[in-house]
């Protein structure tokens, strides 16, 4: 039994919403995609991701397969485009099966799972992080870093046979609670801060997603924020 909540908001100072997400039970898939570019082009671009991965999935794809045809198709749509401004997306999914679960991801939209505490699953595909992989820079000054939002990769933008999708799978046991979420989010709010809300069984998945909505803009909203929240009973 899967318990969900899910919801976007625009922020305080965006005009537009170019993150978009899916949650389907039935299905098992949960995505959050944050989409980039010029004019629409980020709107377009997630949507158009967000709609390949669940027609995808739903044919019998692997989520790692389906991550690269929604890429493909991203491709293909803007090469058709006359407009030279950039379109991409992040991706961060999740598929959960009987007794298991896989993520997939491209970029810094984050998956995390909660059992006895709070763990990023996804490795962000930033500049950031590579410095911190490096040992370059101190994990601490990474979330004040001025260049903290460059990613590495995204979909439609990296070239196809330089695409790294970050993937991971496991068991799935009762009470594992997973959040995914665009950057959005965790620029406002902190793992702790995360792991506060996420812990709190009295809430349903739903209030929780809701209260990190509000604490995110409570700290300031600086970008369009996309929350899914989705427990194993």
């Amino acid at each position: 039994m899967i318990e969900f909540g899910h919801g976007t908001h625009v922020g305080l100072r965006r005009t537009r919403n170019e993150d978009t997400y899916y949650a389907d039970a039935g299905l098992g898939l949960f995505l959050v995609a944050d989409g980039m570019g010029g004019h629409q082009h980020g709107e377009v671009a997630s949507a158009l991701v967000r709609d390949a991965m669940a027609d995808l999935v739903t044919r019998g794809h692997s989520l790692v397969e389906a991550v690269r045809g929604a890429d493909e198709r991203l491709m293909a749509q803007a090469k058709g485009s006359r407009d030279a401004l950039p379109m991409g997306t992040t991706i961060a999914a999740l598929r959960l099966g009987a007794n298991s679960y896989e993520v997939a991801w491209v970029g810094d939209s984050r998956i995390y799972l909660w059992q006895n505490g709070l763990r990023q699953i996804s490795h962000d595909h930033s500049l950031v992080q590579e410095l911190v992989a490096a040992g370059t820079l101190d994990p601490a000054q990474a979330a004040r870093h001025p260049q903290r939002n460059v990613i590495t990769q995204a979909l439609g933008i990296t070239a196809v046979d330089q695409l790294h999708i970050g993937m991971a799978r496991g068991t799935l046991e009762p009470g594992m609670c997973f959040l995914l979420c665009s950057d959005g989010l965790t620029e406002e709010v902190s793992d702790a801060g995360i792991a506060r809300v996420v812990e709190r069984r009295d809430l349903a998945a739903q209030e929780c997603v809701d209260h990190l909505l509000l604490a995110a803009l409570d700290a300031g909203g600086s970008d369009n924020i996309t929350v899914i929240l989705a427990r194993a009973n």
